[in-house]
């Protein structure tokens, strides 16, 4: 079993940076005269999902993960029933997924999940409080046991009782089912990210 990182995860980020970024991506996007009728069908259905107007450029990782559009659509389903559906409120589900890309040290998804968290009401010291992990204070004990939940699935694939019994005080069975979902579904996606050596946003610093 190993000891989840429950404060500061401390690593070189220059060092991980040169190796899930540098020289990315592998693939190049897709232009959209070059994506399959299933594809397309894809595209459709999320931004019907997430309510992205047809003007707004769909992203390029997508653009690049639409080559295997099976798989997309796989992960799609998930991604829309967690997101889009899902009974974590945003804010909170933003949190876990923000400790989760720093715990996998994926430049791309935390990035995006700043931006996200930030739409759904996170602050700018809460982001930074995400980097100390589930032991640093100002958390509430819901909060802590979330982050907590997210280092131990990380580190030994399960949720302690201690902190399973601490969120079951304030979530209910669909959300208690969730969590561990969601945390395989995003760790999925950066495994996916980080080998394809997808681009940060510009601006945006990976700590």
């Amino acid at each position: 079993m190993s000891e989840p990182i429950t404060g500061k995860y401390d690593f070189d980020t220059a060092a991980r940076e040169e190796q899930v970024i540098a020289g990315g991506p592998r693939y190049a996007p897709l232009k959209l005269d070059e994506i399959s009728a299933e594809g397309r069908e894809q595209v459709a259905e999320i931004r019907s999902a997430f309510s992205i107007p047809e003007d707004r450029p769909f992203p390029d990782v997508s653009l690049i993960t639409l080559r295997h559009p099976g798989m997309f659509k796989g992960q799609m389903v998930l991604g829309i029933e967690l997101a889009a559906r899902g009974t974590i409120p945003p804010r909170e589900r933003e949190l876990a997924i923000l400790r989760l890309a720093l715990l996998a040290r994926a430049p791309f998804e935390w990035c995006e999940h700043v931006d996200i968290g930030k739409a759904f009401g996170i602050t700018a010291e809460e982001i930074e409080r995400v980097t100390h992990g589930s032991e640093a204070k100002g958390w509430s004990e819901h909060e802590a046991a979330l982050l907590r939940a997210v280092e131990e699935l990380i580190a030994d694939h399960c949720m302690s009782d201690d902190t399973w019994e601490t969120l079951a005080k304030t979530y209910s069975e669909k959300q208690m089912l969730e969590v561990p979902m969601l945390v395989g579904a995003y760790l999925m996606t950066a495994l996916q990210q980080n080998s394809l050596k997808i681009q940060c946003k510009a601006g945006f610093e990976y700590r």
